[in-house]
């Protein structure tokens, strides 16, 4: 019995495999494409590299990316500089990407090359990706007059859901990033994972319809030893009730400071959040 299910696991992965190789073809053949286009493609290309692991959370197993991209000109090559050093750079995204499914990056490596033509082996002809793991390269000794600041762990975030249905009703956390959004996973239309959300609300009730399914994020900001809610600009935005006052959160921007206390308004639904001291 064991076996037959494992048989039809590894079918399936097979399939999913050809599937994503077919439509990065068909991809290719559809014609030149922008700068832009190719970076987001790189990038949904990555998250197809994604593996579940235990509670929805999701692994990469890997922690070295080379990204080789087709350049005939240095006119060409400076159109793609242009755009995928400019903010969010290509290593941003990628990074961002991870991050949204849960994965450490901390010892994550991506490389961006240009050659004048595609490989034999690429499955499109305008980008190539190797994925390798290795041994983390060792960073440099830092100078004794300037050691390096010590890591600080997050604060203790509780999240109560005070207005909506979520998959919980209290989430407990010391993440940097704690993303909130409608479903615990997003897909975009080829059911590529493009984030997970660690407050999830569920498709159900009179609320979540309002909550957006990459509504917003909580970020650490290790600096200053706070968190920020930021808006990811969702459709019926987000805000803060603190001391019966409203501050709205504007999509895009570096967001809000959160205190003890505040209630998260995300659409319709409500959530209130406890910051340890």
């Amino acid at each position: 019995m064991s076996m037959n299910i494992l048989h039809k696991v590894r079918r399936l992965e097979a399939g999913m495999t050809r599937a994503v190789e077919r439509a990065a073809r068909e991809w290719s053949r559809s014609g030149a494409h922008e700068p832009l286009e190719i970076a987001q493609a790189i990038v949904d290309a990555v998250g197809t590299r994604l593996e579940p692991a235990a509670r929805g959370r999701y692994v990469f197993p890997f922690n070295r990316i080379h990204v080789s991209i087709a350049a005939a000109s240095k006119d060409d090559r400076a159109r793609f500089a242009a755009v995928l050093e400019s903010e969010p750079t290509l290593t941003e995204r990628i990074t961002a990407r991870l991050r949204d499914a849960g994965c450490d990056t901390g010892s994550l490596q991506i490389a961006v090359g240009y050659v004048p033509r595609p490989g034999a082996d690429w499955t499109t002809s305008e980008f190539h990706i190797d994925f390798t793991r290795g041994a983390p390269t060792a960073a440099a000794p830092a100078p004794a007059a300037a050691p390096a600041p010590v890591a600080t762990t997050p604060r203790e975030l509780t999240i109560t859901v005070v207005n909506g249905t979520a998959e919980q009703s209290t989430y407990v956390f010391t993440l940097p990033r704690v993303n909130l959004g409608r479903c615990a996973e997003v897909r975009d239309t080829l059911s590529r994972l493009v984030r997970s959300n660690h407050v999830a609300f569920v498709d159900l009730g009179n609320s979540n319809p309002s909550v957006s399914r990459r509504h917003a994020h909580i970020e650490y900001v290790e600096a200053s030893g706070h968190y920020r809610i930021r808006d990811d600009r969702s459709a019926h935005g987000t805000s803060v009730v603190r001391n019966g006052r409203t501050l709205a959160v504007p999509a895009g921007s570096r967001g809000i400071r959160l205190e003890s206390g505040d209630e998260i308004v995300l659409g319709d639904a409500r959530a209130r959040v406890l910051i340890s001291e």
